[in-house]
């Protein structure tokens, strides 16, 4: 077995852990102390917390699609809400849009929207684990914020997967497939972090 570094953060709790044991449910999940999420029975720690900017773009973005989806009474934008998969996978996306009733501890519903504020501490896994994950649970939008870059890469689903739409600094990008029609602005967007 390969040691953790320092010690694995369960150690305490749960006692000394090999790779072999890393295959956890959410029932598991529930009881951790800290932040993490769960994909495919791994435990991925959300550390360190995310920076200002980081913050601030989530909350920017939350606010402008709240805004747009208060005429359309079936839709909510949730921020930092897990979205439970399955038993084996529950993640925390930093913006989701959901366009039907919502209650309980966790999301269930597949979201209509997804937003990841990247950092580098989380390009990986953005990119390309949940993108892919987004992708097999047929989430119509997923979109990439970086906050550095003031860019955002916006992805459609397909049949065969997400089709990049393209990357987006200064344009309005609209998502029309969804029950309530949204928009963003990019340079609105990324304007919160010029202030």
């Amino acid at each position: 077995t390969m040691p953790f570094p320092g010690g694995h953060p369960f150690e305490s709790i749960m006692g000394t852990l090999t790779l072999d044991d890393l295959h956890y449910t959410y029932e598991d999940y529930a009881q951790w102390p800290g932040d993490w999420e769960l994909i495919e029975g791994v435990p991925v720690a959300m550390t360190p917390a995310p920076g200002i900017e980081h913050q601030l773009l989530a909350s920017e973005l939350i606010r402008l699609l709240g805004n747009q989806v208060v005429e359309c009474p079936e839709c909510r934008v949730l921020g930092e809400t897990d979205y439970k998969i399955n038993e084996e996978t529950v993640v925390r996306p930093d913006v989701l849009v959901v366009c039907e009733p919502v209650s309980g501890a966790y999301l269930v519903q597949r979201p209509e929207l997804i937003v990841e504020v990247v950092s580098p501490s989380t390009a990986r896994r953005d990119e390309r684990v949940k993108l892919q994950l987004y992708a097999q649970q047929k989430v119509p939008y997923y979109l990439l914020a970086y906050p550095q870059a003031r860019r955002m890469t916006v992805y459609h689903l397909q049949e065969d997967g997400y089709d990049k739409v393209g990357d987006f600094t200064k344009e309005t990008q609209t998502f029309e497939a969804l029950p309530c029609p949204l928009s963003l602005d990019c340079a609105q967007v990324f304007r919160v972090l010029d202030r």
